[in-house]
């Protein structure tokens, strides 16, 4: 049974960085694509990143630049390093995965879900 565990948010100053993890279990990370979606107060869920069992990668435009995501197929764990962060990046900041394929942008396309963790970027 697949589970994600988020960690890493936190306060942070605007131009500051964090670095958020997300650790994968119910052995399938190596073979399933991994994204980090967020939410914002009063704000719909909205796409971040992604990167595909074999290591594609795509950023929405917004963070494009700023963020990196990347995966450690050997620890099994999902990471978003971002830097230069704004006080629009303010949100709680979830871990996805999904198996087969997809639509890497749309949060129905994911099959399992993170509890999420907050970050909180400050003027």
């Amino acid at each position: 049974q697949v589970q994600l565990v988020e960690s890493g948010g936190g306060l942070a100053q605007a131009g500051g960085s964090l670095r958020l993890s997300c650790a994968a279990s119910g052995g399938t990370f190596g073979r399933a694509h991994m994204a980090w979606f967020r939410q914002a107060p009063g704000k719909e869920r909205e796409f971040v990143a992604s990167i595909s069992w074999f290591g594609n990668k795509v950023y929405a435009g917004s963070v494009k630049g700023r963020f990196s995501i990347s995966r450690d197929n050997v620890e099994d764990t999902l990471h978003l390093q971002m830097n230069s962060l704004k006080p629009e990046d303010t949100a709680v900041y979830y871990c996805a995965q999904r198996v087969n394929n997809g639509d890497r942008y749309s949060e129905n396309s994911y099959d399992y879900w993170g509890q999420g963790t907050q970050v909180t970027v400050s003027s």
